[in-house]
């Protein structure tokens, strides 16, 4: 990983291992590791020699032609807010995982083995040290689901998707939805320099640079204040008062239940007809 130099160590901790030169954005392999495993190795070979040897030079060798593997497996989740290298990394820790846990007696491909181990560690990085404010686990995997299903539906139909629409694709309910939504607000925020600008400034990326640009809706906020007062005037008070503890509270449907004095089923009941009711009023509306 990164060294205090603003370099990469070792992945492997031998000799030879691939790294990065800070601010060079070139990947490459020291030429001892290439050199270290035997001339002439296809891939296949070179893992059941690994297999049978654990030689870290060879390990280091499978690393080197793995490598494009690993960029192609952080390329699948698209645009994020960490740096590229930084994933690659994590995805090559998944690579040395799968380089030592395959078997090549079982007969299936390499890749096919690599790349799942790869993706579910990139995905645990995701959950688990990208949120300034960490909610439970269940709900952070929700809330990635509906990050990606929403970045899908963005991409195919060119808007952002509804409510409705999300919970369709995921399966999810709409107040699920709603709730991953908010707990991704807790998410970690992109630098200020944004993807595709250099250190000197210059955009090269105009999208990202525009992602910076902001309005100032604070009278539409109000107004909606003001709206969703008015909708929920309408609740009885017992509703209206589970309403605000969760939405204003934000407090979780078992913390609620236990405020007042019901089933954590019975507040998710409760929620799910107090949102209807209010739909319907601001449809009237």
């Amino acid at each position: 990983m990164r060294d205090r130099r603003g370099g990469f160590r070792s992945l492997t901790g031998g000799r030879g291992a691939c790294f990065r030169a800070p601010r060079s954005g070139d990947w490459s392999c020291v030429t001892s590791t290439l050199s270290a495993a035997p001339a002439g190795l296809g891939d296949d070979a070179l893992l059941r020699r690994y297999a049978e040897t654990r030689d870290p030079a060879l390990r280091e060798a499978l690393v080197a032609r793995y490598l494009p593997l690993a960029r192609h497996a952080v390329g699948r989740f698209g645009t994020r807010h960490e740096p590229f290298d930084d994933l690659l990394q994590v995805a090559c820790v998944g690579l040395l995982k799968a380089i030592d846990r395959f078997d090549p007696a079982n007969g299936a491909a390499f890749s096919s083995y690599a790349l799942p181990t790869m993706l579910g560690e990139v995905r645990r990085y995701f959950r688990d040290h990208s949120w300034t404010v960490r909610p439970p686990r269940d709900l952070q995997e929700q809330a990635l689901a509906v990050s990606r299903v929403a970045d899908r539906l963005t991409a195919q139909h060119g808007t952002p998707p509804s409510v409705g629409a999300i919970a369709e694709a995921t399966g999810l309910t709409e107040e699920d939805v709603l709730e991953a939504r908010m707990a991704l607000d807790g998410r970690s925020y992109t630098s200020l320099t944004p993807v595709g600008m250099d250190d000197d400034g210059h955009d090269h990326d105009r999208v990202a640079a525009r992602r910076l640009a902001v309005t100032d809706d604070g009278y539409a906020r109000a107004e909606d204040r003001r709206f969703l007062g008015d909708l929920t005037r309408r609740l009885p008070p017992r509703d209206r008062e589970i309403v605000r503890l969760r939405f204003e509270e934000d407090l979780t449907q078992a913390e609620i239940g236990r405020i007042v004095g019901l089933s954590q089923m019975h507040v998710s009941r409760i929620l799910r007809d107090a949102l209807a009711t209010m739909r319907a009023a601001a449809a009237e509306a």
